[in-house]
Order: C-alpha cells, then structure tokens, then sequence
C-alpha cells in the first residue's frame, strides 16, 4: 500500500493531495469539489473513488459512498454520468449494483438503432458530451465489469467511431488528442486493432501536451490522454521529466491541482488525472 504513496510522495505533495479530497466529503458518502458545497455528485465521487483505487487505499466509510452512487444514478441520468457510476461501483466491489445500471445504459445508449447521443447533457469534459465521450465512457464500465457485446453491436460502435477520423486522429472537425485517445481506447476495449498513429507527438511540447498541433500553451486534459494513448500504443513520450516538472506546477497549495501554469482552481478531476500521469510518466 505504501510503495504507491511514496512513488508518488518523491514528486508532489501526496498527503496534501489526500487531504484536499479527503475533506470535500459529505455526510452522504458523496463528494463535492467545493468544500464550502453540500451539492455531492457523480463526477466529483467518480474521481475521489479513483484516486482513493489509484493510491491503494480504502475509500472512507465505503458502504456510504456506494449508497450515493446507486442512488444518484438513477434512470433520467445522462449516459456519461451512468456510466461513471457503474464503473466507480465496480471498483468499489458493488458489481451487481454496477451491472444494473447498465441497464439504465443502454436504454440511451443504443447502437443497434444509431442512439449514440442520447442524453449527453452532463458531459464531465465540454458541458454537452462530444460524439464519441458517451462512447468511451460506456466502453469503461463494459470493461471493468467484463460485460460481453454482441458482434454486431461492436461492429456498429466501431464504425461509429470510424466516421470521426480525420487523418491519423480522431474529432469532429480536427482530430484532438483527448477524441483520439477516447477511440483509440473504445476500439482496444472492442478487441479491434489500435490504429497506428503519431498524433500524441505532433502534440507533445517541451512540459506537457496540447490538444492540437502547433499549438500553445499545454494543459492537463491533453497531457492525461496523450499519456494515456502513448501508453496504449507502447511508446513513451520524448521529455518525461519536463512532463514530471509540468505536472508537479500544477499543484495548488490546497493539495489538489488546476489545469494550466498560468492560473485555475483545483478540481478532483484535474487531481485524479495529474496523480494518474505523473504514475504513468513514472513507470515508462
């Protein structure tokens, strides 16, 4: 337990990062970013369940934070939230609870009749879901829960997906790095093929990526997935300790960590995803 706490501890503020989350929980066994806030959420419990997962340690009064997620992840959810709940169950060892809410699920997710974006308000990235978001977010729990698609449901999510590439990326009107990685990720939980492609580097700075080529300044979103893709496609990014000192900036004195150099307040999704590429940048 300890050894990923003292990896991370070598680099940022580790007890620091615990204490931020660790405070922003709620009576409900839900958290909110907000500390000052009663307003507990999916997104916010989603992320503190994952570091707690991240960092080997028990989540406090688990029974609790299970309770919020089976009851807050009820039927008129949008996809995106439904599917964070699902999977933040499954790691927290409510499988059954996990399972029935992809039930829920797949009544707005439906490839099999072209329902892709079905109930995407909520999207946890841009406020309204990107087409291929809801995608990747439901492909999360159908894997940690080893729930198996028919073939011909896979094969129209994979062609969905394929409508949205643009050269050797993947978007809506360009590729950017995190509808890259989100596809890239959706075709390997499929079991297709991940397509070759150097769109992570074109991206890649001296501390950190963008979302797009030839474009400044970098941001976590974009170093998080570029990490993550990079990773998938067994490669390593060429500046790891410039990518180290990036996200070690990005640490607010609170503990938890913002997006960019310049400026941001922390939030549990910034603090998962720079906890989550700094253990990734360690391991390469």
């Amino acid at each position: 337990m300890g050894s990923k706490l003292y990896e991370l501890g070598r680099y940022v503020d580790i007890n620091a990062a615990i204490n931020y989350i660790s405070k922003r929980r709620h009576e409900d066994g839900g958290y909110c970013f907000v500390s000052l806030l009663n307003e507990t959420n999916i997104n916010d419990t989603y992320y503190a369940v994952k570091i707690y997962d991240l960092l080997n340690l028990e989540i406090p009064e688990k029974e609790k934070t299970i309770e919020f997620l089976n009851n807050s992840a009820q039927a008129h959810r949008a996809t995106v939230a439904l599917a964070m709940a699902s999977e933040a169950l499954a790691i927290l060892g409510a499988v059954d609870l996990a399972l029935e809410k992809l039930h829920y699920i797949f009544k707005k997710y439906n490839p099999l009749e072209g329902q892709f974006s079905v109930g995407l308000g909520g999207s946890e990235e841009f406020g309204a879901a990107t087409p291929l978001e809801s995608t990747y977010w439901v492909l999360r729990a159908v894997s940690i829960l080893g729930y198996k698609l028919e073939n011909e449901m896979k094969e129209k999510i994979r062609e969905f997906i394929e409508s949205f590439r643009k050269g050797n990326g993947y978007g809506v009107n360009q590729p950017t790095v995190t509808m890259t990685y989100q596809a890239l990720y959706s075709l390997n939980a499929l079991g297709y093929p991940i397509p070759k492609t150097r769109f992570f580097e074109e991206c890649e700075v001296y501390g950190g990526f963008t979302e797009v080529p030839l474009s400044l300044p970098p941001y976590l979103e974009p170093t998080f997935y570029a990490i993550r893709g990079l990773k998938l496609l067994g490669k390593k990014p060429r500046y790891i300790k410039e990518h180290i000192k990036f996200i070690r900036a990005l640490q607010n004195p609170n503990g938890g960590f913002r997006r960019s150099l310049e400026m941001g307040i922390s939030n549990f999704q910034n603090t998962y995803r720079a906890l989550r590429a700094l253990s990734d940048l360690l391991s390469f």
